[in-house]
């Protein structure tokens, strides 16, 4: 118990100082446009200022155009009804309505102010709430008590001509339809069909059963019951929206009502479902127990009553949590990006259908990463998606988009194809740099092979690749772990249908490859006995050997070991007089845009020879991805300034670049600060080659260029496309051990397409 104690006091402890340090709070505020010069300040302020707002006063949406406010949300909250708390007022709901700001900004890219109120007059706060539409682009109510929360959206809602959502009400309710159309779904019922017994009546109570309703279970078919008992007639406690589910008996009572009822949807207290009501429940009863901390019924009390009951709770520690966060960043997102006058019916039935096909579908290898251990197939244990889900912005946003537009209350037009690829670029930033690439790997169907085919990334990559892909992924690995790990991670790939295995420890190819291997390393000291084993073993060198023999046409290794390792069996079957790896180049994506770095990995000191063929191989690649290079040749000397050894070679590889007449810009030697700053480059040297800032930093050596990949990835938090290993006319590429499922799929993309049209 004593220990019990310490625990619940550290982590009470830990809390608080997440909140306090290093900074109070959860949130800041940052310019989003410089402000170093007497020019920027004059375009920010006095008097540039006034042209915005000349425009705005002339068209008023126009201040979506010009300020922040088409992204930004009001989070607004009086403090009556803070989560468990109850009515600790305004100042004391400020860290929640803080952590809901950051919720918003982490899942969708939207800026919020948290306001606070102190103001308990349900018409009075709604008139404030009113008066704040020319700052904001959405309204997002919160721990606002019931009926006074029905009063203070129903005011705003009807005198405002921009979203406001109670998250309270609708975000729970609408994660709970999603829950339950994909319970009914399993269950083989209709909305139609089924008897709900509802146990709290407040505001995401009645906001549930009301989309229930939308959804098409019959308003006689719900019986409700608040703290004082069911809802009836001639109750006069309640208010309207409470009423509207009064159709029951006077004396109906809880027992009563969940005889042979579907669905159990409990917003009430703990332990107030006993596992002998649950027994009266239909067969394979829907129970949703949403009190927090402490349900209604324990999931395995439940269970026990009930063996085939499909449950959910409020609780992250048990399968099918339901959590606002899978709804409202994304609904405000879809609603703001079409400048939507309301947050319609049609809008949240449009994020209910989205949510419930999420989990649906086959999980993301990202959320797989997120929880790992837990079951994430469509089933009674998987009714939802979890927040981590990235699919969820994008397929969210974009259905209440679609909706907002279909049913009129969109006031901005776009072009939703377009929307599309944006959401997708915020949740993966190679999203729209790959988008050709991704393009010209559906014109030529390939074959890829991935030595490491039993790695859970790359059994989500080939099923990745089948769904964005016309590529055919064979993996190197035991057939039974690989099928073991398709079956827990939920995927829907067969092999022989969807993809290939070869299995190290019995192919039929096995003589030929061990021969093949033989034949090319027999004078390099390995045995026919060495080969046999390295065929049974070395998934690397195997795979090398099916690109050799055109049993595949790239392959893709690395997930583990070290890179040159995995580069020697490579030159050893797939190298040639023409195909010689030449350098690694690695893509890192940044919010200031794309830049590459050569060589990470192979040329461990450069000589002018390979850094002139790094730099035309580099061009070569960087217009794969519909950029023209800008090519840095950077090294220790400053345009002539040192005598140093990577000066004189990057000044010996330029005379070489010179001589050849090729049709892209590349300068040198310089610091990497000149390459990325134009503005002090043209102070150093005004004659320089380069335009702008350079997208291509080359160096004379893999310490210097390696160390800038990691700096680019881990320091300035970029994301990374590559190593793609240039010279192997694409037979061949190596990763490195953290590579993600997104950074598989972007190598299996550029593996898949056609590099020699290039150059």
């Amino acid at each position: 118990m004593a220990l019990d104690k310490e625990n619940v006091a550290a982590e009470r402890q830990a809390a608080l100082d997440y909140h306090e340090f290093p900074k109070p709070g959860k949130l800041e505020i940052r310019p989003t446009k410089p402000m170093a010069t007497g020019r920027d300040l004059a375009r920010a302020y006095s008097p540039g200022v006034a042209e915005a707002c000349t425009e705005i006063a002339a068209n008023p949406l126009d201040a979506v155009r010009y300020t922040a406010k088409g992204n930004l949300v009001a989070v607004i909250s009086n403090g009556t009804a803070v989560l468990g708390l109850g009515n600790i007022g305004a100042q004391a709901s400020k860290p929640v309505m803080e952590g809901k700001a950051v919720l918003f900004k982490k899942f969708a890219g939207l800026d919020c102010f948290d306001i606070e109120v102190d103001e308990a007059d349900p018409e009075a706060l709604a008139d404030l709430v009113c008066k704040l539409e020319p700052t904001f682009g959405a309204i997002n109510l919160e721990d606002i008590k019931a009926p006074d929360c029905f009063i203070v959206e129903r005011i705003c809602r009807e005198r405002m001509n921009i979203p406001v959502f109670h998250d309270d009400q609708h975000g729970t309710a609408i994660v709970v339809a999603a829950a339950a159309t994909n319970a009914l779904r399993l269950a083989k019922k209709k909305p139609e069909d089924i008897r709900v017994v509802g146990l709290g009546a407040g505001a995401a109570g009645i906001a549930c059963h009301t989309m229930l309703r939308k959804m098409g279970v019959p308003a006689k078919s719900i019986t409700l019951f608040d703290k004082d008992g069911v809802l009836h007639k001639d109750r006069t406690d309640v208010c309207p929206e409470q009423m509207e589910f009064s159709s029951a008996d006077v004396g109906t009572t809880l027992a009563g009502a969940l005889e042979g009822a579907d669905l159990f949807l409990g917003l009430s207290g703990p332990g107030l479902l006993k596992a002998e009501l649950v027994k009266k429940m239909a067969p394979n009863p829907i129970i949703f127990a949403l009190a927090n901390p402490t349900p209604e019924i324990m999931p395995t009390e439940a269970r026990k009553a009930s063996p085939g009951a499909m449950i959910a709770t409020g609780r992250s520690d048990f399968p099918n949590q339901v959590n606002n966060v899978l709804c409202f960043p994304f609904i405000f997102r879809g609603a703001l990006d079409v400048a939507a006058s309301d947050i319609n019916d049609e809008m949240k039935l449009a994020c209910v259908e989205a949510i419930a096909s999420l989990a649906r579908a086959t999980t993301s290898a990202e959320v797989g990463q997120a929880y790992k251990g837990e079951t994430l197939t469509f089933g009674p244990e998987y009714l939802i998606p979890k927040p981590f889900d990235p699919r969820l912005l994008p397929t969210i946003a974009l259905a209440v988009a679609k909706a907002a537009i279909a049913s009129g209350v969109a006031q901005k037009e776009i072009d939703l194809d377009a929307y599309e690829r944006e959401l997708d670029a915020q949740v993966y930033k190679s999203s729209l740099l790959m988008r050709q690439v991704f393009a010209a790997a559906r014109q030529a169907k390939r074959k890829i092979v991935f030595a490491e085919g039993e790695d859970e990334r790359v059994i989500h990559t080939a099923q990745a690749m089948i769904e964005e892909t016309v590529d055919t992924p064979i993996l190197i690995g035991r057939p039974d772990i690989i099928e073991a790990r398709i079956q827990r991670a939920g995927l829907t790939i067969k092999p022989g249908r969807d993809f290939a295995i070869v299995n190290p420890e019995n192919d039929p190819r096995y003589r030929d490859y061990w021969q093949s291997y033989h034949q090319r390393m027999e004078r390099s000291g390995v045995t026919p006995d060495l080969a046999k084993a390295v065929m049974r073993t070395n998934t690397t060198a195997i795979a090398a050997v099916m690109v050799d023999r055109g049993d595949a046409d790239s392959m893709i290794c690395g997930t583990f070991g070290q890179y040159l390792w995995h580069l020697n069996y490579v030159q050893q079957m797939l190298e040639t007089e023409t195909l010689k790896p030449v350098a690694a180049l690695s893509l890192t994506i940044l919010d200031e845009g794309p830049l590459f770095v050569a060589d990470t990995h192979i040329n461990t000191e450069q000589t002018p020879q390979t850094l002139a063929t790094t730099v035309i191989s580099a061009a070569r690649h960087v217009r794969r991805f519909g950029l023209e290079p800008n090519i840095a040749l950077c090294s220790g000397s400053q345009f002539g300034n040192r005598d140093c050894a990577s000066g004189r070679v990057m000044r010996a590889a330029l005379d070489i670049l010179d001589a050849q007449n090729l049709d892209f810009a590349y300068e040198g030697e310089m610091h990497t600060d000149a390459a990325l700053d134009p503005e002090l480059r043209g102070r150093l040297f005004p004659q320089n080659r380069l335009t702008g800032r350079a997208n291509v930093l080359i160096y004379a050596n893999t310490d210097a260029a390696g160390a800038a990949r990691n700096l680019l990835k881990c320091a300035a938090g970029g994301m990374e496309v590559g190593p793609i290993l240039m010279g192997m006319g694409n037979r061949a590429h190596i990763v490195t051990p953290g590579v993600s499922v997104r950074d598989l799929l972007n190598i299996a993309a550029l593996a898949g397409s056609d590099v020699s049209s290039y150059g």
